[in-house]
């Protein structure tokens, strides 16, 4: 059971964002994707393409979000349906990706390709985007801010260490801030034992364990 929720975190994604170009009777297919965290960092993508191709036909995509990929969208923008955003969101599900936006930008070439010519075409372009990035596995994390007070410092910092927590940034000032991350799956464990070592108690009796003087626990946010 730990293995498998181990390997829940691991989820691919995209590492930069990659560009392709893809033509069928002189009708110009751009590909452009790019690793994105929401959907309005991805639709603040989608707007400058617009404007950097304001004379483009369309401008169809799809997005796929999330370590359970729930989210996502399939977007035609007047194409007939089905035959652009689904096509481009079937190449990022068969490449096993996800928190990752494309979009295609059509420039009409004079000529129709028909229903078979479209899908075939964004399908293309979505494959040829996919293969030019540079496809990395990644761990979905949850980031704390551990607040403690330095007479807890040893204990702290010794628990962090034998856990093998990451450490994300740390700040010793008037009082001690580390951040530290977690993997999703696996928070819950690791608080337990975290608050174990520095007590110095079972992991049992950690459970039980609600504040420690001195220490305060706030999560900040999940990459």
């Amino acid at each position: 059971m730990l293995i498998l929720a181990f390997m829940e975190d691991k989820y691919f994604t995209i590492e930069a964002p990659a560009r392709s170009e893809f033509k069928d009777r002189a009708s110009k297919f751009l590909a452009y994707a790019w690793p994105v965290k929401s959907a309005d960092e991805f639709y603040a993508h989608l707007d400058l393409l617009k404007k950097e191709h304001f004379k483009a036909n369309h401008h169809c995509y799809a997005f796929r979000l999330g370590l359970d990929k729930n989210q996502f969208r399939a977007n035609d923008d007047g194409e007939p349906s089905g035959t652009a955003g689904k096509p481009i969101l079937g190449q990022i599900d068969s490449f096993g990706v996800t928190d990752i936006g494309i979009v295609v930008v059509r420039y009409f070439g004079g000529t129709k390709l028909g229903t078979s010519g479209l899908i075939n075409a964004y399908k293309s372009s979505a494959i040829l985007a996919l293969e030019a990035s540079i496809i990395v596995e990644k761990r979905a994390e949850d980031v704390y801010l551990l607040t403690f007070q330095y007479h807890l410092m040893s204990a702290v910092m010794n628990a962090l260490k034998k856990l093998d927590i990451v450490v994300v940034s740390q700040n010793f000032e008037d009082i001690a801030r580390v951040e530290v991350a977690f993997g999703k799956s696996e928070v819950e464990a690791k608080m337990t034992q975290l608050k174990a070592h520095i007590q110095g108690v079972s992991v049992e009796e950690a459970a039980l364990i609600n504040q420690i003087h001195g220490l305060e626990i706030d999560y900040l946010y999940s990459r």
